[in-house]
């Protein structure tokens, strides 16, 4: 009992006067008076020998010239710390900081020749030299570490360190290439290294082609070894050169039996960075492999919707384009039916039918069939109804396509397609005129979690809040919305007709940016790209500093960047709304753009 009651009246004191002698230690040394910190250190330390207590005791002796107690504490911790190499070093460091370089090269030199067989040490003692700026021994380190462990760790990534700080990419290279031999497995991890440590956007790109070079000599020098086509293939993709890493697609996918699915997979790589004619050979070459290919119906579906995607992208088609590819559609409906795996064809081939080859009613029949087809997910069904009520705007039954719109809505209340069936009919009113009611339902969508529909829906009910009001203001709000209603319906110049009669009769109208936008568009809907930049140039003109001016250069940059292929003037167009315009709702995805553009320059350049 006596011995409990000493420990609880004893441990608080002690306690107390650790702290105490911490404080005033912290507190002299903040000061620079060493002399008086030491003695609290020391104390301190004997008390606790923690890395930070050794530090600041070091330090002390050191700035009241105790060299040699600070040698004798440093030769004890190198000989007796759980962590001696750390110390050693440390001792080393201080025989250079004072003028006794024999000393600390005598112990770098054993430090290297009594290196053991384990990984972490060599590693940490390549790090500290490398860190002290000590190339030539941190070099030596690696070297004798290699012999050491042999073939169980490689040293790969310490050698490609070195080469690479040294400015020598080729065995940098080389190194990171090796770890390739020693296992597959690295391929991916390899990957983002080489991504950080090369620019692949980088004009003149000396490192680009040392690595082509170096794996196309592998390639061909170890054809059995698939990782490295593979990295062949990934280091072509980066540098957007779809056409060559195809050709290496094509012969891994013969080498390892995929039977098409490297090949297809590749295809959808060129689709999303929109490489057309690339993805339409990859998917002819799944085709041609054959039907017993498990991606063959896949594959024709897939080239069916290249040619979907260039009409309604690039909108650059003749009637014959057309023709080819309904009829292309329709043969392979017809050859596997209209059903749940045909979905997707059906829905495209009776878009290009309403909306360009001027077969609405066709289109028609075939949503109509399609709706009510069985076997379909709710999501399909209501996927179908959407495109069924579109086309029945297009036909000017818009009662018709606002009930679909309802029955969608209702059903997918909380999920995004409801959200946009609920934005479509409140255009519907919109377009009737019936402002107040359409304000109403744009109100509930401000709040979508689609970004998408919330950003549509608040767009709709800035251009309702600025131009409705008085009676003037109805009517050429009423003249506007029906020639928008127009657009959508494919009757471009009874829209223009209305369009301009809001100049004649309102000249001074607030609507006057909002008819060019709108007639841009319909010049868009056309594949009339540069009578669309025309209206985007003279709404910049003359209203350059209403809202809709960052609208209209992201039009801009969009039609030269997705439609024009040009991606230079694209990019002037978007670094005007990332200094011009900073508040743009725009700012994200244009940053993502010009990025991407900024690349695409810098790799085309390098490859001319």
């Amino acid at each position: 009992m006596r011995s409990l009651l000493f420990l609880i009246l004893f441990i608080p004191g002690f306690l107390l006067a650790q702290g105490t002698d911490h404080q005033l230690a912290e507190h002299y040394f903040s000061e620079g008076d060493f002399d008086k910190a030491i003695t609290y250190y020391q104390k301190l330390y004997e008390e606790n020998d923690s890395k930070f207590y050794f530090d600041r005791y070091l330090i002390c002796l050191e700035q009241t010239d105790n060299l040699k107690e600070a040698e004798r504490l440093l030769k004890k911790a190198s000989s007796s710390s759980s962590e001696p190499q750390e110390y050693t070093i440390r001792l080393a460091r201080f025989y250079e900081e004072h003028d006794q370089a024999s000393k600390a090269n005598k112990i770098y030199e054993d430090l290297i020749d009594n290196m053991r067989a384990n990984a972490r040490d060599i590693i940490a003692l390549y790090n500290s030299f490398k860190a002290q700026g000590k190339n030539e021994l941190a070099f030596r380190v690696l070297e004798n570490g290699r012999k050491l462990l042999k073939n169980t760790y490689p040293l790969n990534f310490q050698f490609a360190d070195y080469y690479g700080a040294m400015g020598d990419t080729e065995k940098m290279i080389q190194e990171y290439l090796d770890l390739l031999d020693y296992h597959a497995s690295y391929k991916t991890h390899l990957q983002r290294i080489l991504s950080n440590q090369i620019d692949f956007s980088k004009e003149d790109s000396k490192e680009y082609e040392l690595l082509k070079e170096a794996l196309i000599e592998r390639t061909q020098k170890h054809p059995s070894e698939l990782v490295y086509a593979e990295m062949l293939t990934w280091l072509f993709i980066q540098r957007q050169n779809f056409a060559a890493a195809l050709i290496q697609v094509k012969a891994l996918d013969k080498r390892t039996g995929s039977n098409g699915y490297m090949i297809y997979d590749f295809g959808e790589i060129c689709i999303e960075n929109k490489d057309y004619s690339t993805a339409r050979r990859a998917f002819q070459a799944v085709i041609d492999l054959g039907e017993s290919t498990d991606f063959f119906v896949r594959a024709q579906n897939a080239l069916l919707n290249v040619s979907f995607l260039e009409i309604t992208t690039l909108r650059n088609f003749s009637s014959e384009d057309l023709r080819d590819v309904t009829g292309a559609y329709k043969r392979t409906i017809q050859r596997f039916g209209v059903n749940a795996r045909t979905f997707p064809l059906v829905m495209e081939l009776a878009h290009i039918e309403a909306f360009y080859a001027g077969e609405g009613d066709s289109a028609l029949v075939r949503m109509t069939d399609l709706v009510d087809l069985n076997g379909l997910t709710d999501v399909q069904r209501a996927e179908a109804k959407m495109q069924l009520a579109d086309i029945h705007v297009l036909h000017g039954d818009v009662w018709e396509a606002s009930l679909l719109y309802m029955q969608v809505d209702k059903a997918f209340k909380y999920e995004p397609i409801g959200h946009e069936a609920k934005f479509k009919n409140a255009r519907i009113f919109y377009y009737d005129g019936e402002f107040d009611f359409a304000q109403s339902q744009l109100d509930v969508l401000k709040q979508s979690t689609s970004k998408l529909i919330a950003n549509d829906a608040i767009k709709l009910s800035l251009l309702i809040t600025e131009n409705y009001g008085l009676d003037s203001n109805y009517i050429a709000m009423h003249w506007f919305s029906q020639g928008d209603l127009l657009i959508e319906q494919h009757k471009y110049e009874d829209a223009f007709v209305l369009f301009d009669s809001i100049f004649q009769e309102y000249p001074y109208h607030s609507l006057g940016d909002e008819v060019l936008l709108k007639k841009a568009y319909a010049m868009q809907l056309q594949g009339r790209w540069n009578e669309a930049i025309n209206y985007l140039e003279e709404l910049l003109k003359y209203y350059s500093d209403d809202i809709l001016a960052d609208d209209a250069l992201f039009q801009l940059g969009d039609i030269y960047e997705n439609r024009l292929m040009d991606g230079e003037k694209a990019m002037e167009y978007y670094r005007r709304i990332l200094f011009d315009y900073k508040g743009s709702l725009y700012t994200d995805e244009v940053r993502k753009r010009f990025q991407k553009l900024r690349g695409e320059k810098a790799i085309r350049n390098d490859e001319g």
